[in-house]
Order: structure tokens, then C-alpha cells, then sequence
């Protein structure tokens, strides 16, 4: 397992985002949760940092308080094998308050950036051929949520 752990820091939903991330991932767990005491910056019992792991990742999301948000500085990619699995995480990211970006970005209901990036995009922007590479990303640049098969598609020249 990795020495490290990206730590992403919420005002006062780390267990709830924590939560909601693992039941995204079917091996998502969640690991150690430490929580404030008396006269802390929360209520007592609010937690303060929840480790968990998301496909052999692990995390962190701590309850720092108001003074930083998420930005798309960072984001978390996941790669998809195919395009159910890029639906079902699009749709699971972007549910209840969710927004979506171009180019396979959104932020989910935490404000936290995502990319959901089917597999075989790399292969298909890097292209040999300039022409089929470049009609690819044409394609890609009008898209929110990727699809593969349309990009494909552009690449040929369909």
C-alpha cells in the first residue's frame, strides 16, 4: 500500500463524504475515525479525520473548518473499463448536487473535482495519425461526460 494518502479537507462533512465515497467503489472501506473532544472547533463527536480507501487508495478527508475549499487544482481521475462504468460513476458523482464539467470533469455535492476517463483515451488522443488525434479532441471538447464510441467515431471521420 502506498505511503501516501491524499487528505482532502471539508467544513464539517469528511464522515459524510468519506461515506458517500465507499458506497461509490465496491471495495471502498472506510478505516480509523477520530473525532473532536470538548471545545473544539466543532461539536464534540464530530469527526475529525476519516481515513479511507477507495480501489488500494487510500484517503484522508478531515474537518479542518471554513477556511479552504476544493478546486480543480486537484482532482481525483478514475479510470473506467467501459462505458457503463463511466455512466454509473457520472451519474453516482454528480447526484444530489453534483455538477458537471467539460472533458469528463465534474465536482461531486463536496465540491471535490473529479474525471471519469474510459479506458482506451489515452491510446486514442495519442494517436499515430495527427488527423484521427486531432478529431478525437475536437470531439472531446464538446463533451461533459466522455463517450468513447463518439470519439472514436470523430476519429474516423464519421
Amino acid at each position: 500500500m502506498s505511503k501516501i494518502a491524499p487528505c482532502l479537507w471539508f467544513n464539517g462533512q469528511a464522515e459524510e463524504a468519506a461515506r458517500f465515497y465507499v458506497s461509490i467503489f465496491a471495495d471502498g472501506a472506510i478505516g480509523a475515525i477520530s473525532r473532536y473532544g470538548q471545545g473544539a472547533p466543532f461539536p464534540a463527536g464530530t469527526a475529525l479525520m476519516v481515513e479511507f480507501e477507495l480501489a488500494g487508495q487510500r484517503f484522508q478527508a478531515l474537518n479542518g473548518g471554513p477556511q479552504f475549499a476544493h478546486s480543480e487544482a486537484i482532482s481525483l481521475s478514475i479510470r473506467a473499463k467501459d462505458e457503463d462504468e463511466v455512466d454509473r460513476y457520472w451519474t453516482a458523482l454528480t447526484a444530489q448536487g453534483g455538477t458537471e464539467g467539460r472533458c469528463g470533469w465534474l465536482k461531486d455535492r463536496y465540491g471535490v473535482s473529479w474525471q471519469v476517463v474510459p479506458d482506451g483515451l489515452g491510446a486514442l488522443l495519442s494517436d499515430p495519425d495527427p488527423l484521427r488525434a486531432r478529431r478525437a479532441m475536437q470531439a472531446m471538447m464538446q463533451m461533459r461526460k466522455l463517450d468513447l464510441t463518439a470519439m472514436r467515431a470523430a476519429a474516423a471521420g464519421d
